[in-house]
């Protein structure tokens, strides 16, 4: 046998995707938008006193209001650390296409690759869909790898639709409301303690079903033929995915 040093090779990180799908409507013109955007920038902070750990995370963000855009394409965290755009408020809430742009971005393993963790989609809005919704919705979190995706949603005011935010995440407790503008910032935080402490855990591919604040709570997701009802109390599940068409998740499975 002979030596060779150069065949020692250190393990590389894998990244956790993180999509944020926020409505730039003309209702959130003015304070709310300037909160949503220093609520991003401070959970792009913490993340980046994250990445001294082994876990790396990217962002993208696409926005929706008189224009679907991919306002950010996957962007390590550190490089978009005071370096984020805008966003300007005009325009209605088209939900539904801003579903399927997030939904083909995952799909497309060019974009998205296998060698992640499943990624965050968290979707933030402060009125009711505009455009057919319904459809892309149940496509996003039924079929193909959008599915596996962890979901959370932020309600801003009364004019919100929380039904439509709770049939995303397909449980109320992944649903966070902010009443007005100057909430924003701190529901906002609830969502980044969540993925941090998913990011920080010893299986970064588990989501947590129930409690998103409880570390010891994450657990795999499991299939299930009917959807959650948000208003009955959840219940723990420690099983694993087990279906013809997925393995167990681990912490070296591939995002396919």
């Amino acid at each position: 046998m002979v030596f060779d040093p150069k065949k020692y090779k250190a393990p590389k990180a894998k990244k956790l995707p993180v999509i944020l799908l926020l409505d730039v409507s003309g209702s959130m013109a003015g304070e709310k938008i300037d909160n949503l955007y220093d609520a991003v920038n401070e959970m792009i902070d913490t993340f980046v006193d994250l990445e001294l750990k082994e876990t790396i995370i990217d962002i993208a963000i696409i926005t929706f209001g008189y224009e679907i855009n991919l306002h950010t394409p996957y962007t390590p965290v550190k490089k978009l650390q005071g370096n984020l755009g805008r966003f300007d408020a005009n325009g209605w809430t088209p939900l539904g296409t801003a579903l399927t742009m997030a939904k083909d971005m995952i799909e497309d393993k060019d974009t998205t690759p296998s060698n992640v963790y499943r990624p965050v989609v968290v979707l933030v809005s402060d009125g009711q869909p505009n455009d057919e919704w319904r459809q892309p919705l149940d496509n996003f979190i039924n079929d193909g790898r959008s599915k596996k995706c962890q979901r959370f949603a932020v309600a801003i005011g009364n004019d919100a639709d929380r039904s439509v935010l709770e049939k995303f995440t397909e449980n109320g407790a992944f649903v966070f409301f902010a009443q007005n503008a100057k909430d924003i910032a701190d529901q906002f935080k609830k969502v980044t303690m969540s993925i941090s402490q998913r990011a920080t855990s010893v299986n970064p591919n588990q989501i947590a079903k129930n409690d998103p604040f409880t570390p010891n709570e994450y657990s795999i997701e499991t299939k299930t033929t009917t959807k959650q009802n948000s208003s009955l109390p959840s219940q723990k599940v420690n099983t694993p995915i087990e279906d013809e068409d997925e393995d167990e998740d681990d912490d070296d499975e591939d995002f396919d």
